[in-house]
C-alpha cells in the first residue's frame, strides 16, 4: 500500500552502470487516467477486470470517479491523534551499507596473513581523521570496482561517500585513490576471486563425489576456524572438541545435525546450515564467511524509527513549516517538487528528515470512510452516511466484494483485509516495492496535497532487480532481502537509462490508483494529505499469487497466508464463471507439485503417513494455525513431514532431507488431503462452468493422464517393485488377515502397511477402503473386548467407582447382521444382553403397580448386583425415593410447633403426591385437616383485602390467627399492611411537634409531601389525611415568608404571600406582621419613582430615588426604568464630554473631531428623559460647522473654472500665474479657519488636492521662460503622479508639454549617463517641438548642438577604419573611445569601438593573469623575462647534448662570471650564491649537490613529489596557445607579436624534454646511471624555464617514479640486511601504480624472489605442523636451505627451530599429546611414555630420582651392553636456560590437558620394560651439559653434524 529521478546520479550514491541525468530533463512517461461513467462505477471489481488489459502494461492506473462520488471524511479532526515515523530521506539512496568495520577488519587482517604479511597496525588517516577502510572498500564496490572507478573518473563520488560533509577537491580523490592502491587493491582481487570461483561452481556444477569432499572440506575448514581464532585457544580446546562431536547447533532451525553443511560464522562463531540462510546458499562458500549480524553494524543500520504522536493540528503545522522553508509561503509546482525531492534523495543537499504517519491500523485509528459500527459525525447526514457505509467502493468493503477471492479470509489481516491510514507531509515517502502475495492494491487519497507515484510493470519486475542490485549492489551484499524492507529509493531515470518501463501517475483529492500484480512502485507526497489503502484479490490475481508464494519460500519469510489453503477453500465454494478458470488452474498446479513429492518421498523411504486433524469451519482460511517448516517458514497446510526425534517439529516435502539424520524409515508423512480428494477437487470445479470448452476438455483429459497409476517403483529385497505391485500384495495380505480370526498385532501391522498407499490417488481405491475396513473391524473388536473385560473387572471388584457398561451400547455392538471380524467375546456380550432384558421386564412390571415399598427396595437390590447397566433402574430409584421422601414431610408437618413455619405450597404439594406414592398411611387423614384449616384462614383473609381495609378489621384477625403454624401469604400482606399504617400515624405525629416555630419550613415541606404520598398508597384507610394537607399549605406559606429574608422578591409575591396567610388564619405571626410593613415602604417609592420618569427631572433627583431604594428589601417595579433613564443620560454626556471640552477651551484640540458624531449626539438626546443644559451648547456647535462647509463649497467651485481655462498664447502666462496664487490664497484662509473648528472635514482632502494642481501648474509655466535640468522635469512628473484628481483643459495642456521637455531633457544629459540615445531619436524630439503648443525655446536649442556634436565624432570614426590594420595605432583607439563616450549618441559606429576595446583591453588582463611575475611589472616586462627563461633553458638541453660547458651556470640565464658561485660535485654545474641563498658553512664553501641531484641519488621526491616545487608557479603552455588562437583583432598589438616567438622557443623545449621521458621509461636495464644524467638535465631544465607542459610533466613525473622505485629497489637487493617477503610485496604492489614493464630488470628479480621464498615459506609451515612426521636431518637441510636464501624468512626459521626441538624418552617433537614437566630439570614427558594416568601435585623424572630399588641381573646387564655399546641418544638443541622450555601456547595447552582425575600417588613412577632397561643417571650428566652449552636461536644442519 503505500508501501521517480530527475537529476544526475553522477551527484548520488548509486551503481556503477549509471549515467548522469539532469533532474530537469526527467521524462516519465505517465499511466493511464479513466474516468468511469456512473454505471461503471457500481461495481468496482468488474469495471477494473475491464480495463485491466489496458492498464496492466502500465503497472498503475488513476481513476477519477463520477462528480456525485463525495465522501464525508468520517474521522473526529479534532480528536484524532496518531503514531508517526522518521524518514531519513537524504538516506533512501545516498546511505553505506551497515557493514561492520569490526568483522572487515577481522577478515582484511586474516587476508594479509595469508598474503604472508602482518595485521595492520597503525591507523590510515585520511583528511586529519581516521579513514573506514570497510566504507572506501564498499563505496569503490557500489561503483564498480577499482578498474571502473578509475576509468569513468568516480573518485569524487567515492570521496562523497567515505566523507559526505566534506567539500571534494584533486588534492582529497588523488589522496583516496593512492591509499585504495595502498591498502586494498590485493584484497579486492582476492574479493572477486572468491566469488567469481563461487559463481563459477554453481553455475557449472561439481561431480557428486568431488561435491562431497569439497563441502566436507569447507566444512571442517569452517570447523578448524571455529576454534584457530587464537593460536592459544584453538591448542587448549582440541581435547574438548575431539570429546563433542555435534556442539554446533543451527541458529534457524535450532539443530546440530547436518554438520556438513552448517556453516560457521568466521567472527561470532554461531552457526547456520546452508539451507536455512535467507536466500539459501548453494553450497559453502570459499574463503572467511560472516552472518548478517556481523556484518551489519546496529549504527549504520537503517530504517524508519518511531516518532512522536501527533494530533493533526500539530502535525499539520509541522508540514506546513517544512514547506515553507523549502519553497516560501507562494505555491510550489510538481516540477520544483520532484527535482528537490531528488536532490535530497541523492545527497546533494545534505541531511533532511520528515515525518510520516504510514501503515496507521484503521481498526485502531479508524477509517476516513464510513463505517456501520462508528459513530456518526453530527454534520454529516444520516442517509449520505448509510450510503457510502454500504459503498463497494469503501476500502472496508473492498476486500470481501463479490468476485474478491479474499472473501474467504476468516480473520482481518491489517493492511491486506483491514485498510491502513497514510497521514503525508513534504517529501515523505513510500519506497519502491510491491504489495504482499503480489496483490493489487487500491489507495484512495481523501483530502490534502497530491501524491506522485512511480511504477514499473510487473512484466518488468526481474529487470527492475537485476538494476536495483548492479546499482546498489554493496546494500545487497549486506542485504539480500534489501527489497522486502521498504526502505530503499532509486531515481526513475536510472531504471530507463537501462531499459526498464517506469511510467508515473499525480494522484489529486478525491482519486483512486491501483497498482496491479508484482508492479514495483513508489512514490512521495507533495505535502501534507491523508490517504487510505488496502489490498484486493480478483479471481486473475490467483497465478500471481502463487508466484508470491514460492517467492517468500526461496527468501524463507513467512507468509500473510497459506496461499494453498486458499485455494483449497476457493474449491470447495461456489465459484461463478469467472473465478472457476483461475481456481481450477492454480489448484492443477498445487496437484502436480503435491503429487511429485509425495511419489519422491514414497521412492526415499518414507512410507509412515497420518491424517492431520480436521478443521472446525474448512469453509474459511486462516480459522486456525497451521505448523510451520522450520526451514523455509512456510504454513504446512496440504502436508508435512515429521520425525520421531523431534516429534513437534516440521519441515515441508521440499526441506525433508534438512529435518534430521535418521533414517527414512522414522520419518513420517502428515496430509490434509489425499491425492483422490484433490483430484476430486479439481473435477468439482468444473461443475461451475457453464459449457464445456474444448480448452477445459483438454486440460481435464490432462489431469485423469497425471492422475493415472505412474510407474513407481523401488528397491526392494529381490529386486524392484512397483507402487502398483506392492499395493495389490498389500491387498491380498489384508484379505488373509481380515478372514482369520481377530489379532491386535495383525491387524496393527497391516494397517502401518497401508500408510504408504492411502495418501494416493483413486488408483489406490481399494486400498483406501480395505484400510477402512480394516480400522472399522479393529474398533469393533476392541470395543468388544473392551466391553467384556470391564464387565468382569465389575463383577469381581464390584467397586463403585468402576463405571458399567450400557446396555445399549451392548446392543449395538450386536447389532450387525454379519460380524465384522472373528472376535470370541461377543458371545458373552450376548449372554449379558439376555440377563438385562429380563431384568429390563421386572422393573416394569414392578413400576406399574402398586407394590410396597420393601419389596421395590429388594427388587433395586438385585439391579444393583448386575454388572451391566439398565436405564430403567433409575425410574425405580426415582420411585422408591419419592415415596420415603413424601412420608418424611408429612411426619414433619404435623410435629412442628413454631407459628407459619410450614409453607402453604408444601402442604399442597404434599397433597398432590399421594396418588403417586400409592400407599395406604395414617397420616393421610392429619394433612387433609390441616390443609382444610388453612384454607379457611385463607379465605376470612381474601375477603378482608377485596373491600376498604380499616385499622380495626385487620387488628382484629390478627389476633384471631396469630399461632397458626402454616404461613398464610395473604395473612402475612395484612399483617404488613398494618404494620405500615401505624408506622405512617407515629412520623406524622412527630412532624407536628412545633412545626409554627421551625426556621427549615422548605424540609418541613419536604416530610410532610412524603407523609402525604405516602398515606396515599396505604391500603389500610386512616383519618389522618385531611389534616396532613392543612398542615402541608401553612408550611408552604412559611417557607414562602422565610424566603423574603434570604433574597429580594417582588412586590406582587409580599402581596400574595400576605393574603394566603390570614385565609389560614396565621397571619399574627410575628414573620407576617414584619411583611405587612415592608410592603407599605414599596408601595410608596414606586409611586414617587413614576413620577420623576413622567416630569423630566434633573440628574440629581434621579439620584436621590436611586438611593433611597437601597433601603427597601424588594424588588420594585419602577427601579429599573429609573436606573435606565440615569444611565442613558450619563453614556450621552460621556460621548458628549470632547465636544463640550472644545466650547469650553480657547485652544483647540490635537484630535479632529468628527461632524457626523455630532449630529448622531443631537439626536440622541431627543429621546432622554433627563434635563440637561450641555444638549444648546452642541447645537450651537453644529450650527458652525456647517457654514464652513458651504464656504468651501464656493471656493472649490472657483477653482474648478480656473482649471477649465485654454492656453492659447505666451503673453497669456503672466496673468495665469496672479490669478492662481489669489486662490492659493483663499486656500489658505479656509484651511485654518477648518482647523481651527478642531473638525475632521472631509474638504479638509478637497482643499489639498486643489492647491496641489494649482501649484504644479505655476509651476509649468515658469519652465517656459527658462532651461531645467533633467531631475526637475522629472520631479514635476513625480509631483503630477501625486494629483489624483487632476483634470481640466489647463492641466492636460501643460502634462504634455512636460512629458515633451522630459524626452528633450534626456537628450541633452544623455552623454554624461550610461544610457544614451539614438541619433533618430534627438532628430524627432527636435522635429515634435514645432507642433507643440506650448514652446521651451532655451531646451530647443541645446538639442540642436548636440545633434551637430556627433556628425563630427562619426567622420573621425570613417577616418580611422579607412586606414590600414598597421595604421591604426591602439592610443587613436582609444582617443576616438572618449570623444564617443563625452559626445556621441547611440549608434553602431560607438558599440564597435567599445567593444574593440574592450576586447583587447580583457586579452591584456588575461596575459596578465597568465604571465604575471610580479605585481609591479607590466605585460611587456613579463613576456621578457618568460623569453629569458626559455634561453637558459634551450642552453641546458644543447650543453647535454653537445657534452660542453659543463661548467655553466644552472640556476638562472643571467650568467656573468664576476658573481660569487659553487659547483655541484655531481653534475659539475655552476650555482650563484645570489641564487641559492647563504650556504656556506664557516666562510668556506662545502662540498655542495644541487637539488636535482640529491632527488636522483636519493629518489625521495620533494614538495610532494613535484620538481617544479623548486621555482615559482608558471604559466601553461597550453594557455599560450589558447591565447594566440583568439580571433584576430582589428588594432595592432605589439604584445601579441612577442607572444608567438615565446611559443616557438615552447615548443623546442617540450620535444628535447620528450625525447628524454620516452628513453627513459623504456629503459629496462640494470645500470641506473645511463638515466640519471638525462633526467638531471631535464629536471633543470624545467626548473628554469618560464612555463610548464601539464603532458610533458606528468610523463616525467611517471619516469621520476619508475626511478625512484628503482633506486629503492636497487637499494633493497643491493643492501646489507636480507629483504623480507612483505618488502618485497609492497615493492611489487607499488610496480602496479607505477605501472613498470614486465620486461624490466629490477620487477624480474623481485618476482623471482618473491617466488622461492613463498615457496619455501609454505613447505617451512608444512613442515612445522607434520608432527614430527619428517625426520630432523630434512628439517636441518629444509633450514640451512632459509637461511641461505636471498630473502628474510624469520618467523618460518623460528617455526622449525621450535619444530626441531626434541623431548621425552621417546626424543620426538611436539606432537600435541599431553605432557607434564618435572619439577627439578623442567623436562617434559609424554604421560603415555611415563605410564601416568593422573597428574601428581609434584613430578620428579627418573633421570633426576632413579628408583632405590635393586636392579635386577637382567637389568644391569642391559644397562652394560647398553653403555658398553656407547649408545648416546638423540640430542636436540638446548633450550634457553632462563626460560621454561615450553612456548606459551604449549604451557597453555599442558596446564588445560594435565588437568585430569587423581589417582594413586604410587601409580606414577610405573614403567614400561623400556623405561626399566633404561639406566637413566647415563643421561644426566648429558642434559646438565646440554643446559651449558651456548644458547642457540636456530640450529643448522651443519652446527647438528658438529655435535
Amino acid at each position: 500500500m503505500g508501501k521517480g529521478r530527475p537529476r544526475a546520479v553522477e551527484k548520488g550514491v548509486v551503481g556503477p552502470n549509471l549515467s548522469s541525468a539532469s533532474s530537469s530533463s526527467l521524462n516519465i512517461p505517465s499511466a493511464p487516467v479513466f474516468y468511469p461513467s456512473e454505471d461503471e462505477f457500481r461495481d468496482p471489481l468488474e469495471y477494473i477486470y475491464k480495463i485491466r488489459a489496458e492498464a496492466e502494461p502500465y503497472g498503475i492506473c488513476r481513476i477519477v470517479p463520477p462528480e456525485s462520488w463525495k465522501p464525508p471524511f468520517a474521522l473526529d479532526l479534532d480528536s484524532f491523534t496518531f503514531q508517526t515515523k522518521t524518514q531519513a530521506i537524504h538516506q533512501l539512496q545516498v546511505r553505506p551499507a551497515s557493514c561492520d568495520s569490526t568483522t572487515f577488519e577481522l577478515e582484511y587482517n586474516r587476508f594479509l596473513e595469508d598474503q604472508g604479511g602482518k595485521r595492520l597496525r597503525r591507523k590510515v588517516v585520511f583528511e586529519g581523521e581516521e579513514l573506514d577502510l570497510c566504507k572506501l572498500f564498499n563505496a569503490v564496490k557500489r561503483y564498480g570496482g577499482f578498474d571502473k572507478v578509475v576509468k569513468e573518473k568516480k573518485w569524487g563520488e567515492v570521496v562523497k561517500f567515505v566523507r559526505p560533509v566534506r567539500k571534494v577537491s584533486e588534492c582529497s580523490k588523488h589522496v583516496l585513490h593512492q591509499l585504495y592502491l595502498e591498502h586494498l587493491i590485493e584484497y579486492e582481487e582476492y574479493y572477486n576471486k572468491l566469488n567469481n570461483e563461487g559463481t563459477r561452481c554453481c553455475k557449472r556444477g561439481l561431480p557428486e563425489e568431488k561435491k562431497s569432499e569439497q563441502i566436507a572440506e569447507c566444512s571442517s575448514s569452517k570447523r578448524r576456524r571455529m576454534n584457530n581464532n587464537d593460536g592459544e585457544k584453538a591448542k587448549a580446546r582440541k581435547v574438548k572438541k575431539e570429546e563433542e562431536e555435534h556442539d554446533q547447533i543451527c541458529e534457524q532451525c535450532r539443530s546440530g545435525l547436518h554438520g556438513e553443511v552448517m556453516l560457521l560464522c568466521d567472527r561470532c562463531d554461531k552457526g547456520w546450515h546452508i539451507y536455512c540462510l535467507s536466500p539459501p546458499l548453494k553450497q559453502i562458500p570459499s574463503g572467511n564467511w560472516y552472518c548478517f549480524d556481523c556484518l551489519n553494524s546496529d549504527e549504520d543500520c537503517f530504517g524508519f524509527v518511531p516518532g512522536k504522536r501527533f494530533s493533526l493540528e500539530a502535525f499539520r503545522r509541522v508540514a506546513d513549516r517544512a514547506k515553507k522553508k523549502w519553497f516560501g509561503s507562494g505555491p510550489a509546482s510538481r516540477v520544483q517538487i520532484e527535482k528537490k525531492f531528488w536532490e535530497i534523495v541523492e545527497g546533494s543537499i545534505g541531511e533532511v528528515e520528515v515525518m510520516y504517519g504510514s501503515d496507521l491500523d484503521t481498526s485502531i485509528y479508524g477509517s476516513g470512510f464510513p463505517r456501520v459500527n462508528d459513530q456518526r459525525q453530527e454534520l454529516v447526514d444520516a442517509k449520505l452516511w448509510d450510503e457510502y457505509c454500504g459503498s463497494p467502493w469503501n476500502l472496508n468493503n473492498l476486500p470481501k466484494l463479490k468476485g474478491s477471492v479474499l472473501r474467504a479470509i476468516h480473520n482481518n489481516i491489517t493492511g491486506v483485509m483491514v485498510p491502513w491510514l497514510y497521514m503525508g507531509m513534504l517529501f515523505s515517502s513510500f519506497c519502491w516495492h510491491f504489495e504482499d502475495h503480489c496483490f493489487y492494491s487500491m489507495n484512495y487519497h481523501h483530502w490534502g496535497e497530491p501524491k506522485c507515484w512511480y511504477s514499473v510493470p510487473g512484466s518488468e519486475a526481474s529487470a527492475f532487480e537485476k538494476v536495483m542490485r548492479n546499482s546498489l549492489p554493496d546494500l545487497f551484499d549486506a542485504q539480500p532481502d534489501l527489497l522486502f524492507q521498504l526502505v530503499t529509493m532509486l531515481n526513475p531515470s536510472v531504471l530507463q537509462e537501462n531499459g526498464v518501463p517506469v511510467y508515473t501517475v499525480l494522484q489529486e483529492p478525491g482519486n483512486f490508483v491501483i497498482t496491479f500484480p508484482r508492479s514495483y512502485h513508489g512514490g512521495f507526497n507533495l505535502g501534507l494529505n491523508c490517504a487510505e489503502a488496502v489490498n484486493f484479490a480478483p479471481a486473475d490475481w490467483l497465478p500471481h499469487g502463487g508466484f508470491g508464494a514460492g517467492l517468500y519460500q526461496l527468501y524463507h519469510k513467512t507468509a500473510v497466508l497459506s496461499h494453498e489453503e486458499l485455494v483449497c477453500v476457493l474449491a470447495k465454494s461456489n465459484c461463478d464463471s469467472r473465478v472457476s478458470p483461475y481456481v481450477k488452474k492454480e489448484l492443477v498446479r498445487i496437484y502436480k507439485k503435491e503429487k511429485t513429492w509425495r511419489e519422491r518421498l514414497w521412492r526415499k523411504g518414507i512410507i509412515k503417513s497420518s491424517l492431520m486433524s480436521s478443521r472446525k469451519f474448512p469453509e474459511y482460511v486462516g480459522t486456525e494455525e497451521d505448523p510451520m517448516c522450520i526451514i523455509c517458514q512456510q504454513y504446512l497446510y496440504l502436508s508435512g513431514v515429521v520425525c520421531r526425534c523431534r516429534p513437534s517439529t516440521f519441515v515441508c516435502l521440499e526441506h525433508s532431507e534438512r529435518l534430521c539424520e535418521c533414517k527414512s524409515g522414522r520419518l513420517r508423512l502428515h496430509y490434509r488431503h489425499t491425492l483422490a480428494e484433490l483430484h476430486d477437487l479439481v473435477l468439482g470445479v468444473d461443475k461451475h462452468y457453464s459449457e464445456e470448452t474444448t480448452k477445459t476438455r483438454t486440460k481435464k483429459r490432462q489431469l485423469q493422464c497425471s492422475n493415472e497409476p505412474t510407474a513407481l517403483t523401488k528397491k526392494v529385497k529381490g529386486g524392484h517393485a512397483s507402487f502398483a505391485q506392492l499395493a495389490d500384495q498389500w491387498l491380498l495380505r489384508a484379505c488373509r488377515t481380515f478372514q482369520g480370526p481377530y489379532s491386535r498385532e495383525d491387524y496393527v501391522t497391516v494397517l502401518k502397511e497401508a500408510e504408504q498407499f492411502v495418501w494416493a490417488g483413486s488408483e489406490m481405491k481399494n486400498v483406501r477402503e480395505m484400510a477402512n475396513n480394516l480400522k472399522e473391524a479393529r474398533k469393533w473388536a476392541e470395543d468388544v473386548r473392551k466391553s467384556v473385560s470391564k464387565i468382569e473387572s465389575w463383577s469381581s471388584n464390584r467397586d463403585k467407582d468402576l463405571e458399567k457398561i450400557h446396555v445399549e451400547y451392548i446392543n449395538e455392538l450386536l447389532s450387525f447382521d454379519s460380524l465384522p471380524c472373528d472376535e470370541p467375546g461377543h458371545l458373552t456380550l450376548k449372554d449379558y444382553a439376555e440377563k438385562a432384558r429380563m431384568l429390563i421386564g421386572e422393573i416394569n412390571t414392578a413400576v406399574s403397580s402398586c407394590s410396597k415399598v420393601p419389596k421395590l427396595d429388594l427388587l433395586y437390590n438385585r439391579v444393583c448386583e448386575f454388572p451391566v447397566y439398565v436405564k430403567e433402574s433409575e425410574r425405580l430409584q426415582q420411585k422408591i425415593s419419592s415415596a420415603k421422601f413424601w412420608i418424611a414431610g408429612i411426619t414433619n408437618c404435623i410435629s412442628e410447633k413454631q407459628p407459619a413455619a410450614i409453607k402453604l405450597d408444601f402442604l399442597y404439594k404434599l397433597k398432590l403426591e399421594i396418588p403417586e406414592v400409592e400407599v395406604q398411611l395414617s397420616q393421610i387423614e392429619m394433612l387433609s385437616d390441616l390443609v382444610e384449616k388453612a384454607e379457611s384462614c385463607r379465605a376470612h383473609c381474601v375477603e378482608i383485602l377485596k373491600g376498604p381495609i380499616t385499622l380495626k378489621d385487620v387488628e382484629a384477625l390478627l389476633l384471631e390467627w396469630d399461632t397458626f403454624i402454616v404461613e398464610i401469604p395473604e395473612l402475612k400482606l395484612l399483617r404488613q399492611y398494618h404494620t405500615d399504617a401505624v408506622s405512617w400515624n407515629a412520623r406524622f405525629k412527630a412532624v407536628l411537634i412545633k412545626v409554627h416555630e421551625r426556621e427549615d419550613q422548605q424540609i418541613v415541606v419536604d416530610e410532610l409531601e412524603h407523609i402525604r404520598k405516602d398515606g396515599q398508597i396505604l391500603r389500610i384507610q386512616v383519618d389522618q389525611m385531611p389534616l396532613v394537607e392543612f398542615e402541608l399549605k401553612k408550611a408552604r406559606c412559611r417557607e414562602k415568608a422565610l424566603r423574603m429574608r434570604e433574597t429580594k422578591v417582588s412586590l406582587d409575591f409580599i402581596q400574595e404571600v400576605v393574603v394566603d396567610a390570614e385565609g389560614l388564619h396565621i397571619e399574627g405571626e410575628q414573620i407576617y406582621v414584619d411583611m405587612s410593613k415592608v410592603l407599605d415602604a414599596a408601595i410608596q417609592w414606586d409611586e414617587r419613582g413614576k413620577y420623576i420618569l413622567a416630569h423630566g427631572a434633573h440628574i440629581s433627583d434621579f439620584e436621590d430615588v436611586i438611593r433611597s431604594s437601597e433601603n427597601i428589601h424588594v424588588t420594585l417595579p419602577s427601579l429599573l426604568h429609573v436606573k435606565e433613564a440615569l444611565s442613558k443620560a450619563v453614556a450621552w454626556l460621556s460621548k458628549s464630554e470632547p465636544f463640550l471640552l472644545h466650547c469650553s477651551l480657547e485652544s483647540a484640540s490635537s484630535s479632529l473631531l468628527k461632524v457626523d458624531t455630532l449630529k448622531e449626539l443631537i439626536s440622541e438626546s431627543n429621546n432622554l428623559k433627563v434635563s440637561m443644559k450641555e444638549i444648546k451648547i452642541l447645537e450651537t456647535v453644529l450650527m458652525n460647522c456647517e457654514e464652513w462647509e458651504n464656504d468651501v463649497c464656493s471656493l472649490l467651485q472657483d477653482t474648478r473654472c480656473l482649471l477649465d481655462m485654454t492656453v492659447i498664447s505666451e503673453g497669456i502666462s503672466e496673468g495665469l500665474i496672479s490669478k492662481i496664487e489669489h486662490v492659493l490664497a483663499r486656500i489658505g484662509s479656509l484651511e485654518n479657519t477648518g482647523l481651527s473648528l478642531t473638525f475632521d472635514f472631509v474638504e479638509h482632502a478637497q482643499l489639498k488636492d486643489a492647491c496641489s494642481m494649482l501649484q504644479w501648474c505655476k509651476k509649468a509655466i515658469s519652465f517656459c521662460s527658462a532651461a531645467p535640468t533633467l531631475e526637475d522635469v522629472e520631479s514635476l512628473m513625480s509631483d503630477a503622479s501625486c494629483c489624483t484628481n487632476a483634470s481640466g483643459a489647463l492641466f492636460d495642456t501643460l502634462f504634455e508639454g512636460v512629458k515633451w521637455l522630459k524626452k528633450a531633457t534626456e537628450i541633452i544629459s544623455a552623454s554624461s549617463n550610461s544610457t544614451r540615445c539614438k541619433f533618430s531619436e534627438a532628430e524627432e524630439v527636435l522635429a515634435d517641438s514645432q507642433s507643440r503648443s506650448l514652446s521651451f525655446p532655451l531646451t530647443v536649442t541645446q538639442i540642436e548642438s548636440a545633434i551637430e556634436k556627433h556628425k563630427s565624432w562619426l567622420e573621425q570614426v570613417h577616418q580611422f577604419f579607412s586606414l590600414r590594420l598597421g595604421e591604426r595605432s591602439w592610443s587613436l583607439m582609444l582617443q576616438l573611445k572618449e570623444f564617443g563616450i563625452a559626445g556621441a549618441f547611440n549608434c553602431p559606429e560607438l558599440d564597435s569601438i567599445l567593444s574593440e576595446v574592450e576586447r583587447v583591453q580583457r586579452w591584456k588582463r588575461h596575459c596578465m593573469d597568465i604571465f604575471r611575475f610580479g605585481e609591479k611589472n607590466s605585460l611587456l616586462g613579463a613576456l621578457e623575462k618568460l623569453r629569458q627563461t626559455l634561453d637558459s633553458s634551450m642552453h641546458i638541453y644543447d650543453d647535454a647534448n653537445s657534452l660542453k660547458n659543463k661548467g655553466s651556470y644552472a640556476c638562472c640565464s643571467a650568467g656573468s662570471l664576476d658573481q660569487e658561485f659553487v659547483t655541484c660535485s655531481s653534475c659539475k654545474k655552476c650555482y650563484h650564491l645570489r641564487c641559492l641563498g647563504s650556504w656556506t658553512v664557516g666562510g668556506k664553501h662545502s662540498e655542495y649537490v644541487c637539488l636535482c641531484c640529491q632527488y636522483l641519488v636519493s629518489a625521495t621526491l620533494q614538495n610532494e613529489g613535484s620538481p617544479q616545487g623548486f621555482g615559482v608557479v608558471r604559466p601553461a603552455m597550453q594557455k599560450i596557445i589558447e591565447l594566440l588562437s583568439e580571433e584576430n583583432f582589428c588594432v595592432c598589438i605589439e604584445e601579441r607579436e612577442i607572444l608567438k616567438d615565446i611559443l616557438k622557443q615552447a615548443r623546442v623545449c617540450k620535444a628535447h624534454l620528450e625525447a628524454i621521458v620516452d628513453f627513459a621509461l623504456a629503459y629496462v636495464d640494470k645500470d641506473l646511471s645511463v638515466i640519471f644524467e638525462k633526467l638531471a638535465t631535464a629536471l633543470k631544465a624545467i626548473e628554469l624555464q618560464g612555463f610548464y607542459d601539464d603532458e610533458g610533466y606528468c610523463n616525467l613525473t611517471l619516469a621520476l617514479s619508475r626511478y625512484s622505485w628503482k633506486v629503492r629497489v636497487d637499494g633493497l637487493l643491493e643492501g646489507s640486511k636480507k629483504p623480507t617477503i612483505q618488502q618485497i610485496q609492497q615493492h611489487l604492489k607499488e610496480r602496479v601504480a607505477v605501472n613498470i614493464s614486465p620486461a624490466d630488470y629490477y620487477k624480474q628479480k623481485l618476482t623471482e624472489l618473491k617466488c622461492s621464498g613463498l615457496q619455501w615459506a609454505d613447505k617451512a609451515k608444512k613442515v612445522a605442523a607434520d608432527a614430527g612426521a619428517l625426520p630432523l636431518d630434512k628439517v636441518f637441510e629444509l633450514i640451512s636451505e632459509g637461511e641461505n636464501l636471498p630473502v628474510l624468512v624469520e618467523k618460518e626459521l623460528k617455526l622449525l627451530k621450535e619444530r626441531s626441538m626434541l623431548y621425552c624418552i621417546c626424543r620426538k617433537p611436539y606432537d600435541q599429546r599431553a605432557m607434564i614437566a618435572c619439577d627439578k630439570c623442567d623436562e617434559w614427558y609424554h604421560f603415555g611414555c611415563m605410564k601416568l594416568h593422573s597428574t601428581p601435585k609434584v613430578y620428579i623424572c627418573p633421570a633426576c630420582e632413579p628408583q632405590e630399588k635393586t636392579l635386577s641381573t637382567s637389568a644391569v646387564v642391559d644397562y652394560e651392553r647398553c653403555t658398553d655399546a656407547k649408545c648416546v641418544e638423540p640430542k636436540t638443541p638446548s633450550p634457553k636456560h632462563t626460560k621454561s622450555k615450553m612456548s606459551p601456547n604449549q604451557e597453555g595447552v599442558i596446564a588445560t590437558q594435565t588437568k585430569v582425575a587423581s589417582t594413586d600417588d604410587t601409580n606414577i613412577f610405573r614403567c614400561s620394560g623400556g623405561i626399566d632397561r633404561l639406566w637413566w643417571r647415563n643421561r644426566k650428566p648429558f642434559r646438565r651439559a646440554a643446559k651449558k652449552r651456548a644458547e642457540l636461536d636456530c640450529q643448522s644442519l651443519v652446527s647438528h653434524l658438529q655435535q
